[in-house]
């Protein structure tokens, strides 16, 4: 199977995108992957989780926070780095398929467009707390807690930075 890659076209896709392209890949047999998260100061554990992720399925499409989205959830400091920068980042990581930003607090309606064979979600996060989980599985797809790599933090480096260490 084929999935098209979008190298040269360097920015995140409209939902309705998104939830075009995850049709796409299903009418050929392909299996969809969705994530999401802020993906803010992005480092080596992230980079993991996302290439695991991918490892899923046949195309892996993550869902942005976008900044109005993260403030609501992280507070006012942050994110660190503008969403249209962590879309582009993401956007040019090979295990990365799409890139779609939400504007809500949850990925909730994201999901719903989306219909995701398989969501993937930190270890962190109980199997009660994962937003999308009662979508996902009512169609038959299968929700996935992936493990995440030890001593990588983004609010951990965010307070070494603001410590000067």
């Amino acid at each position: 199977m084929v999935v098209l890659r979008r190298h040269q076209d360097v920015r995140p896709v409209t939902i309705d995108e998104a939830a075009t392209l995850a049709a796409d890949i299903r009418a050929r047999g392909g299996k969809v992957v969705f994530t999401n998260g802020v993906f803010d100061l992005l480092h080596p554990g992230h980079i993991r989780y996302l290439q695991d992720a991918r490892q899923l399925g046949d195309a892996l499409i993550v869902g942005l926070n976008s900044d109005r989205s993260v403030r609501a959830n992280k507070g006012p400091a942050r994110p660190i780095t503008p969403e249209a920068e962590r879309a582009e980042i993401l956007e040019a990581l090979e295990c990365v398929d799409a890139v779609a930003i939400f504007d809500e607090e949850t990925p909730a309606n994201i999901i719903k467009r989306i219909q995701p064979d398989v969501l993937a979600k930190g270890a962190d996060w109980g199997p009660d707390n994962i937003v999308g989980r009662d979508t996902v599985e009512a169609r038959g797809g299968r929700v996935v807690r992936m493990e995440l790599s030890p001593g990588y933090s983004t609010s951990e480096l965010i307070r070494k930075v603001k410590a000067g260490s």
